[in-house]
């Protein structure tokens, strides 16, 4: 056994305040690298019956292998005869297994060279574990960190025991990280390296201002007042959808505040960007003109409803149709985004100039095809109809030709045979 002196104890507990690893985990680091010492000082490889064991008591640590009592030894590697065991055990009995002791001599320098490099991998390996638990628990939440520098249009934050990016697509437009600034980021993904995780965050991801209106509305965080749909640009608009499961709470004024105080709060988190917040409702047309607030609505047809696609035509007034669109199409493109409705807008006369008619429903192509039908068959009832006035025609007037032509004859006939 080799004796080791409390300061291994004391750096373990050091170890255990400063980076979160238990005292268990660098001990068990400690035994293994007295195993892969003792393979490298017999030249083995392989040595499935070797272990270390500490005793904390005593402060000694050893190699032990584990050998089976036999009557007869063939392989000393791994079985021992009973004589022999009865002098580390006299209640020893064939069929059983017990530990000896097999630590070299002089085996305290050695030990320690090659337990070094052993140690300082497991210490890093049982702290990146520490850290990806941690922060794939915190993969989808809103965290808090402090802006450590720039590094190739990418952002450092430190957010606790390691250090974040942010991505320049995941940044803020125009927006000016300064270092040391204390910043609220969205935990974006969590990726296993070699060393510490690769944790990704996000100031322009919408699901911040989700988790931002759940720290300031109570309602939200009882869930009195819901929120269904969430589109955002990140620092210039956001569009929030919210509704009320209870009719005598008013969903649009509890995210508002008293006197603004709970939504000024979210825009000054988000630099001055413009939040729209709106009622949900089940009825798209509805839906629709709350989303294109506050623009006026004249009238929303729904030209297309069903899973391959929706999609809504929308006529405004004159004045009110670059309102409706934004400015480069931002309101009516958040408006599409917050609804999943694709929308065409037109102005009043623009609507008069051109055709526009919703397409009919099957039903009205049947109606619209049967009335064809009968018209057509209606025409061809009067051509037969004309045809057969027309023959009937002709042939009377045959029949008075043949008649006048008879009376002639006979008149000449009598002519005759009076004078005779």
């Amino acid at each position: 056994m080799i004796k080791i002196g409390k300061e291994l104890f004391e750096a373990c507990e050091e170890l255990e305040r400063e980076k979160g690893i238990t005292k268990d985990v660098i001990i068990a680091s400690l035994c293994d690298a007295m195993v892969t010492a003792y393979k490298k000082h017999i030249k083995q490889k392989e040595v499935p019956n070797a272990e270390a064991i500490l005793d904390e008591q005593s402060g000694e640590i050893g190699v032990f292998r584990t050998k089976l009592v036999v009557e007869e030894v063939q392989d000393p590697d791994l079985e021992i005869s009973l004589e022999d065991a009865k002098e580390i055990d006299d209640e020893v009995e064939l069929e059983d297994e017990v530990k000896i002791e097999v630590t070299p001599e002089n085996f305290g320098r050695i030990a320690a060279q090659s337990a070094k490099q052993v140690i300082t991998q497991r210490i890093r390996e049982a702290e990146r574990n520490l850290v990806l638990n941690e922060f794939l628990e915190k993969k989808g939440t809103l965290t808090t960190g402090i802006i450590q520098r720039m590094e190739h249009r990418n952002v450092i934050v430190n957010i606790g025991k390691t250090d974040a990016i942010m991505p320049p697509k995941e940044q803020i437009p125009g927006e000016y990280y300064k270092p040391g600034t204390r910043i609220r980021v969205f935990v974006l993904n969590v990726k296993e390296t070699s060393r510490l995780p690769q944790v990704i965050v996000s100031h322009a991801h919408a699901e911040i201002v989700r988790e931002l209106f759940e720290l300031e509305v109570p309602e939200i965080e009882d869930g009195i007042v819901e929120i269904k749909s969430i589109s955002r640009e990140a620092g210039y608009r956001t569009k929030i959808a919210v509704t009320s499961n209870d009719p005598e709470v008013d969903s649009i004024g509890a995210c508002v505040g008293p006197r603004g105080s709970r939504i000024q709060t979210i825009i000054g988190e988000l630099k001055n960007e413009k939040i729209d917040i709106i009622k949900y409702s089940d009825n798209p047309v509805e839906y629709i003109v709350n989303a294109l607030s506050p623009a006026r609505i004249v009238s929303v047809d729904i030209l297309a409803d069903d899973e391959y696609s929706k999609e809504a035509f929308v006529i405004v007034p004159d004045d009110q149709l670059s309102l409706a669109i934004g400015r480069d199409g931002q309101n009516v493109r958040l408006a599409h985004k917050l609804t999943g409705w694709k929308i065409d807008i037109k102005s009043e006369s623009q609507a008069a100039k051109m055709e526009y008619a919703p397409q009919p429903s099957r039903q009205e192509e049947v109606e619209e095809d049967n009335e064809e039908a009968d018209e057509q068959a209606d025409e061809q009832v009067d051509e037969i109809a004309e045809e057969i006035r027309e023959e009937e025609e002709y042939a009377v007037d045959e029949d008075d030709f043949e008649t006048e032509e008879t009376s002639e004859e006979t008149s000449e006939e009598t002519e005759e045979a009076v004078e005779e």
